[in-house]
């Protein structure tokens, strides 16, 4: 038994038409043919298939018959891909990129990734992204590496085989926190040299730009964490110390669940947010957008702070 034809993309979209149109001469107007054009094609297209799509004779308009409710889903899915496939090769043609890589820190606030990638996504539908978060040197390291074409990092290591871009795109908040039963959280742990004494919680690097290096390291006794969320789970738990970036932890400081160190050792500061990537291998132009996004949020942010 001798299969189905291939329909052409053109007796699809014209059957689209038709359906979306309601009526073949509906669909003539919209496509500037013939009314017998369209149903020869759509004749055409049912002989290719060996199945009837539309029911003309119990209706006046012709309705979509069982198999033709099948087909339609089908074609649809085809003259989507077909159009997205168009826009790509056009991107690219115009010099859009493909994909972007972007690398964050993992101190980078989510809610900024979020309005910046909801934009792009947009503003670039046909740019695929790739995304990693990272903490410290290990932003820095898939930049150079060639893994991504954009890094967010809050710590450069300056390597003269390294050159780097760099582009100031605001700031993110840290403090202190513990569990309001940790010994901390008391009036007298504002004794100096007392943080010292309990366990620290730490956000290990996982390249080795930073090895031999510590960063906001008071305590003696230290745990090392490849993952934020960890080390906020670990907080909750009254297990040890730490910095924790102000937007993670501002609905457990309002509900009790954490509370805010007052010692000598660490104090509230703020890191600078800088984008980053390699000189010799600049960004296109849904890159430079992405980048532009992550700065107008700075701005934004910072004219918020003045007023």
């Amino acid at each position: 038994m001798q299969g189905p034809g291939t329909p052409t993309l053109d007796q699809l979209r014209v059957f689209l038409t038709v359906v979306e149109a309601g009526s073949f001469a509906a669909a003539g107007r919209r496509l500037n043919r013939a009314t017998s054009v369209v149903s020869y094609t759509i004749a055409n297209l049912e002989a290719q298939l060996g199945l009837p799509l539309f029911d003309r004779e119990t209706t006046r308009k012709p309705q979509l018959t069982e198999a033709g409710r099948a087909v339609l889903a089908e074609a649809r899915t085809v003259a989507h891909g077909i159009d997205a496939l168009r826009a790509k090769v056009g991107g690219l043609l115009g010099g859009l990129e493909a994909e972007v890589g972007l690398v964050a820190s993992v101190l980078m606030p989510g809610a900024r990734l979020i309005d910046a990638l909801t934009a792009f996504q947009i503003e670039f539908p046909t740019v695929g992204l790739r995304l990693n978060v990272e903490a410290l040197g290990a932003v820095q390291q898939l930049v150079v590496g060639g893994t991504a074409e954009i890094g967010i990092t809050v710590e450069l290591w300056n390597r003269a085989s390294d050159p780097l871009e760099t582009i100031a795109v605001g700031e993110v908040e840290m403090l202190p926190v513990a569990a309001p039963a940790h010994p901390l959280a008391r009036a007298e742990a504002a004794v100096p040299g007392l943080a010292r004494e309990h366990v620290q919680l730490v956000i290990a690097d996982r390249s080795p730009l930073t090895q031999g290096q510590e960063f906001g390291v008071v305590a003696t006794r230290t745990w090392r964490l490849s993952d934020l969320s960890a080390k906020h789970t670990l907080l909750l738990a009254g297990i040890g110390w730490g910095s924790m970036p102000a937007h993670m932890v501002e609905a457990d400081l309002a509900a009790g669940r954490l509370v805010e160190l007052r010692i000598p050792e660490a104090k509230r500061r703020r890191l600078p947010l800088t984008a980053i990537y390699r000189t010799d291998r600049p960004p296109g132009p849904a890159g430079r957008w992405l980048i532009r996004r992550f700065a107008e949020q700075a701005e934004r942010e910072a004219a918020a702070r003045a007023g």
